[in-house]
């Protein structure tokens, strides 16, 4: 019977053998005592046997079934409609039946009919109260009209789907049972990048599969609400929604997402956090859905080169490039090109961390932005608001040109009309770009709204501040295209002085 390790440990044990003294020649001497040396190492390797058997019990497999809505003639099923392509992973196809030579039973009495129960997918979950709540993936209950979970001693149940929330891809399901097994909750912030971590799941419907590595980052930026726990764990069509657990036998995380080219496991996975999980699972039991915080603001990354020219010690931050007009944001006095810097007094590290700030901040509450404004700090206070589809302003048309400058730009004066159309008190708009502007990707129709830290308030006044700057270093100018405004990084030529 042939052994196989994982790689990890493959390369793990390898590194032990070879540093305990043994060498891979059967007649070498000392062999005994190398093979002692190295047994003693291996022990010293994780055992997370008696943990999976405490745990093991508490996770469960979920298949989910829809009723065929068929839209041919009775008794013909249109197969690309029944297969479902899973961009994540789900595990489970529908079936398509097959004749003795493979053909198609058209026609037959055994085909599946209009409203018939048919397999849609395979995925996890786990019970997190002995009373039977469970949490699993939003995607894997998408779309199903029956929900099954089957424990490990093989009791199935039909569960309800009490709520689910596709921003963070968390779903909370019920099913009728006392003295469950449950797992213990643990604290996804203190995680450390390098402890063992072991996913339990039913890859490809393998049901309590169970694979260990170890937590590889923390806080991967992979949605606008979740800062991601990544690990090599292995995990595949069918992982989803199963535990991520430490070696305490704690769930830190849901197993969620993975990166590959191939479709399968390629060493790279991805869980949601238990914290955020759980807040998420409170509202989905209270509701049945997640409210959510805005302010109406659209937001961006802060380069460097914007950062530098705007003053401001860091790229920590985020650009505002929209404000809805009446919003929470436009009526405290937000503008685009502000650089949101701190939410209540907490530091905006990185652009996605404002999202979920102002997500969980209390429904129609006062909440503090720190914006900075032309080389200011500028405390405004901003009523949260919950969450829904944001309003955007349109955007004017163009006016005749005016001079040329340094920067590439031709430009004109904003009409009353203009003005009024695009909620701008001041501003010019781009005629023609060439030089550093065309090289940016500038052009006709961009208003322009802020040099540095200066505000643009006409032709004439902007073109005197470009005659003025330094050829040597890069500065910023805050463009408005459409309905979204950010810095571009722009070199005056120099021959402009």
């Amino acid at each position: 019977m042939k052994t196989t390790f994982p790689t990890a440990t493959r390369t793990t044990l390898s590194a032990l053998m070879i540093s305990a003294g043994v060498l891979f020649a059967p007649a070498m001497a000392g062999l005994a005592p190398a093979a002692q040396a190295a047994s003693s190492s291996v022990a010293g390797l994780p055992d997370f046997a008696d943990m999976v058997e405490k745990v093991g019990p508490a996770v469960v497999n979920i298949r989910t079934t829809e009723r065929l809505k068929l839209q041919n003639a009775p008794g013909q099923v249109d197969a690309d409609e029944m297969q479902e392509f899973l961009r994540r992973f789900f595990g489970g196809q529908i079936p398509t039946p097959r004749g003795p030579q493979g053909q198609s039973p058209r026609g037959r009495r055994n085909a599946p009919q209009q409203g018939d129960e048919v397999q849609r997918g395979i995925g996890s979950g786990f019970i997190t109260s002995p009373d039977g709540y469970i949490l699993t993936n939003a995607h894997v209950v998408d779309g199903a009209d029956e929900v099954y979970v089957t424990l490990t001693d093989k009791r199935e149940f039909k569960a309800k789907v009490l709520g689910a929330d596709t921003r963070t891809d968390v779903a909370l399901l019920k099913i009728e049972g006392s003295k469950l097994p449950s797992l213990t909750i643990g604290d996804s912030s203190k995680i450390r990048v390098g402890e063992w971590v072991v996913a339990i799941g039913s890859p490809f419907n393998l049901e309590n599969t169970v694979t260990a590595g170890i937590i590889s980052a923390k806080s991967r930026d992979t949605g606008d609400y979740l800062p991601l726990i990544q690990s090599d764990v292995a995990v595949n069509p069918g992982n989803s929604g199963g535990p991520l657990i430490n070696m305490r036998g704690e769930v830190i995380g849901i197993n969620s997402q993975i990166a590959t080219l191939s479709g399968g496991y390629n060493g790279i996975s991805f869980s949601i956090p238990i914290d955020e999980a759980m807040r998420v699972a409170d509202q989905l039991k209270k509701s049945g859905k997640v409210a959510r915080g805005r302010i109406g603001v659209r937001i961006g990354e802060l380069g460097k080169e914007v950062a530098e020219a705007l003053g401001l010690k860091n790229t920590q931050g985020a650009e505002v490039t929209l404000v809805e007009p009446g919003g929470p944001a436009d009526k405290a006095g937000i503008k685009a090109g502000d650089i949101i810097i701190k939410f209540n007094g907490v530091p905006v590290n990185r652009s996605s961390d404002l999202p979920r700030m102002i997500g969980s901040a209390q429904l129609d509450s006062k909440a503090t932005v720190t914006v900075w404004r032309k080389g200011q700090q500028v405390d405004l206070p901003v009523t949260v608001v919950e969450l829904d589809n944001e309003k955007t302003a349109k955007a004017g048309s163009v006016d005749k040109p005016d001079v040329a400058n340094a920067l590439g730009f031709k430009v004109s004066d904003l009409t009353a009309a203009q003005k009024k159309e695009l909620s701008l008190d001041a501003g010019v708009v781009v005629v023609a770009a060439e030089g550093a502007a065309a090289r940016a990707g500038l052009q006709a129709g961009d208003v322009l709204l802020q040099l540095n830290n200066i505000e643009i308030r006409d032709a004439k006044q902007f073109n005197a501040a470009v005659a003025k700057l330094d050829p040597k270093k890069s500065h910023v100018v805050l463009v408005r295209r459409g309905d979204v405004a950010q810095f571009v990084s722009l070199r005056p030529a120099p021959s402009s002085k």
